[in-house]
């Protein structure tokens, strides 16, 4: 796996950059829709291809997808094709009529965010009546018989100390949990500083999943696995191997957390996607990677196999760095000794003129 697969596990499929919704740690920095968005044939297209492909499923997203007027048609001309859709969402638009069309669908599968146990602690990330909107949707889904909906939440310091609240919201609709981790990617990169977990509460929350089978975290932790036993999920970075990104105008990049020129392996309006996943230099370089050097030599190296490439980077350190949250403290040396500040440093710098002036 750790060469690649001849076809993606599974990718994310950004539908369009617009959204109602303003969250401060958006990986995208989505907001306003581009006018060259791909176009209903198109990502039609692209869904033949992925079938082709037998890639078993897709991450949707945005922006909130379901801004698109075309996005009923869409999920449901990929799971006819019997390519399975997960699909995240803020919300709003999953009134009763959405809900009883999304539970009549299979190979569908629906998360919605909520960013905290509360609508204080929430909407101060993810805007004001946000999570009024998520409970309403995750309302309609459960009256609607829709089997078992995600909440997915990302582990920030608030959300990290509200786990079991978290998890009982999620039960009381028939839901189950998923967490992931906090990148500093888009507008994270400003809130990164005081969003991110401490390195206590990053022990707290390796803990807590260590004890929780039934939460989902995908491949979010595993810069935690040095802590102990690794988590359930793929443990490794699979950006270029196993998954990648499709923008909504058609670009393809390593991860869903590296949107960004030094990230970019092609076009799908200028190459078959089959042929970028194959052939793109950028993806065969990290097939070909033995892992950060600055790591293979750490007792822990095989369990955390160097953290997150993506949180290196948009923290301004080198991809042979440590990751900035290695559970050895590898990553804050890395961080330290720095010559230039790094883009962590100048959000925690923000961080704290916020916090001052607001005395």
């Amino acid at each position: 796996m750790r060469k690649g697969l001849a076809s993606p596990i599974c990718l994310t499929w950004e539908l369009t950059y617009g959204c109602n919704l303003k969250c401060v740690h958006c990986l995208s920095s989505s907001g306003k829709r581009r006018a060259d968005e791909l176009t209903t044939k198109e990502c039609k297209s692209l869904i033949d291809r992925f079938r082709d492909m037998s890639i078993f499923y897709v991450n949707i997203g945005g922006g909130e997808p379901m801004i698109r007027r075309d996005f009923f048609e869409i999920i449901e001309y990929a799971t006819q094709n019997r390519v399975g859709v997960k699909f995240s969402t803020n919300g709003s638009r999953i009134d009763k009529e959405a809900a009883t069309r999304l539970a009549a669908m299979d190979y569908l599968d629906v998360q919605i965010s909520i960013d905290g146990h509360d609508r204080e602690t929430n909407d101060a990330i993810r805007g004001a009546g946000s999570f009024d909107m998520a409970i309403e949707a995750l309302s309609n889904l459960r009256d609607a018989n829709f089997k078992t909906p995600k909440i997915s939440v990302v582990a920030t310091r608030q959300s990290v100390e509200h786990l079991d609240d978290l998890d009982s919201i999620a039960k009381e609709y028939g839901a189950q949990l998923r967490i992931t981790r906090l990148r500093p990617s888009g507008r994270g990169v400003d809130s990164y500083g005081y969003l991110n977990p401490t390195s206590s509460q990053q022990r707290t929350l390796y803990e807590w999943l260590s004890r929780r089978s039934d939460v989902l975290t995908g491949d979010s932790f595993f810069h935690l696995s040095p802590l102990g036993e690794p988590l359930d999920g793929l443990n490794i970075c699979g950006a270029g191997r196993v998954v990648c990104l499709v923008d909504p105008v058609g670009e393809v990049y390593a991860c869903p957390f590296t949107i960004d020129e030094n990230f970019k392996a092609g076009n799908i309006r200028e190459m078959d996607f089959e042929e970028i996943w194959g052939t793109s230099d950028l993806f065969r370089s990290f097939r070909e990677s033995e892992g950060p050097t600055s790591c293979t030599s750490c007792s822990a190296f095989a369990a955390c196999n160097g953290g997150c490439m993506a949180t290196k980077y948009f923290t301004g350190l080198s991809l042979d760095d440590p990751d900035p949250d290695c559970a050895k403290g590898h990553g804050a040396n890395s961080i330290a000794s720095s010559a230039t500040p790094t883009l962590v440093q100048i959000s925690r710098k923000m961080a704290r003129q916020v916090v001052t002036s607001s005395r």
